[in-house]
């Protein structure tokens, strides 16, 4: 009984942390002043990949309308993130890749450029960092947890009716059989066989030498420049010179973004993370 008094009290704790999050929102709602929605018009986008990365639909759907509004010139993809689905960071990529096919995409690391983030903004017009920034990760994990000992101590028994040899693989109801495995294990390796690659291709490096540059290995800033996986060490204000230069653009004006919708983006991300990064294999 003790353990099923404990899920009552962690669901009671999430749905009054969920209760806050939303008092707390509608509070500033309320209360933020009302002065029309009209944003000042620019030409140079501003879009941030921030945290653990989960749900990529916000990211996705904000590169798409940059690269359908023709008044936009360029995009600066600001990155602090140390990686996450891996499904989600592809599709960035390629989202990222056919806006560049259109306008520049400059990708300044702010803090973490690793493993999923990087993969995000591979094909960037140009990738800076700050010297101190963590770059790499270059890998691919498949975790979970093997739980039985504890269903057996509560008097737990699963019960499963599959139907194919793999339908189980990775299920944490029991220890994984060697079949399981060897199948988990060969997933996790085409995976890092496809993000090595794509990496050589995008940031013309050599695939031979891969464990100079890969191996889930991270590096600072500066080095990252060395080995090739940066294009040169920055900071925002240089990102955005760079940007402003490869656009064109002769009186630039750069994307704000609105204050309560930073806030309520930043509650959403980090709130959300914590449940979505379990569900996903990752690169990290």
């Amino acid at each position: 009984m003790g353990f099923f008094r404990f899920i009552g009290s962690f669901l009671t704790t999430v749905g009054n942390h969920v209760k806050a999050v939303l008092l707390i929102v509608f509070i500033i709602w309320l209360f933020t002043p009302n002065e029309g929605t009209i944003s000042e018009p620019y030409n140079l986008a501003v879009v941030s990949l921030s945290g653990e990365i989960n749900d990529g639909r916000e990211v996705l759907k904000e590169l798409k309308d940059i690269y359908d509004d023709y008044s936009i010139k360029g995009v600066l993809f600001e990155i602090d993130s140390p990686g996450g689905a891996m499904t989600t960071s592809v599709e960035i990529a390629e989202m990222v890749k056919l806006v560049k096919s259109r306008k520049p995409v400059v990708s300044y690391a702010s803090g973490s450029l690793a493993s999923g983030s990087l993969y995000s903004a591979l094909w960037s017009s140009k990738i800076i960092v700050n010297k101190a920034s963590l770059v790499g990760s270059i890998g691919v994990i498949f975790d979970g947890i093997n739980y039985r000992e504890l269903a057996d101590k509560i008097g737990i028994e699963p019960q499963v009716s599959k139907a194919g040899k793999f339908k189980e693989a990775g299920t944490g109801a029991r220890e994984w059989l060697p079949f399981e495995r060897a199948e988990i294990d060969r997933l996790t390796k085409e995976s890092y066989k496809m993000f090595v690659s794509d990496v050589a291709e995008a940031r013309n490096l050599d695939l031979n030498r891969s464990e100079e540059w890969a191996e889930a290995r991270l590096f600072l800033g500066v080095e990252a420049v060395e080995i090739g996986l940066a294009d040169e060490v920055g900071t925002r204000i240089s990102a955005e010179d760079d940007l402003i230069a490869l656009s064109g653009v002769h009186a630039p004006v750069f994307q704000k973004e609105d204050e309560f919708e930073a806030f309520v983006k930043s509650i959403s991300s980090k709130f959300l993370g914590e449940f979505l990064y379990q569900f996903d294999y990752k690169l990290r």
